[in-house]
């Protein structure tokens, strides 16, 4: 028997209700990994050639007013820059294999988090803290 009088005693903790967008650690690593991967390939895929074959390119025309922009004459990409960028490509697929397959999501299913909520809180994961990389902002802030 407690020695404190009924009125003082604590109650059984509540239990929370379930929320779809209280997600775990991993989960939002995950997501901060898949990210950065992203911003990764984006920016070494922007260093590339636009075509990874040669590629004789063809000019500039305007036909009835329409511009069709042409492109330049182009090596191709390189045997290292083919395989760095496969790699990045490679990485980036197993991570959002990794989010997309994550078994909070089929928590959520459980917990009959389904349809256009789901798609909400997948949404929101994109935007949560700890799982968007740092943006300039963020520097300006802290700094």
């Amino acid at each position: 028997m407690s020695a404190l009088p009924p009125s003082l005693e604590q109650a059984p903790a509540e239990e929370k209700p379930f929320d779809p967008h209280d997600f775990p650690d991993d989960l939002r690593a995950a997501q901060l990994r898949a990210a950065e991967l992203y911003a990764e390939l984006h920016a070494y895929q922007a260093t590339l050639p636009w075509s990874r074959e040669p590629h004789a390119g063809w000019p500039e025309e305007t036909e009835r007013g329409k511009e069709r922009l042409g492109r330049p004459e182009t090596p191709g990409w390189t045997a290292e820059q083919s395989t760095e960028y496969d790699r990045l490509f490679e990485a980036l697929r197993e991570a959002t294999a990794a989010v997309q397959g994550h078994p909070w999501w089929k928590r959520c299913g459980k917990e009959g988090i389904k349809g256009s909520a789901l798609v909400t809180a997948r949404q929101t994961l994109k935007h949560a803290k700890g799982a968007v990389p740092l943006r300039q902002e963020d520097v300006e802030q802290t700094a």
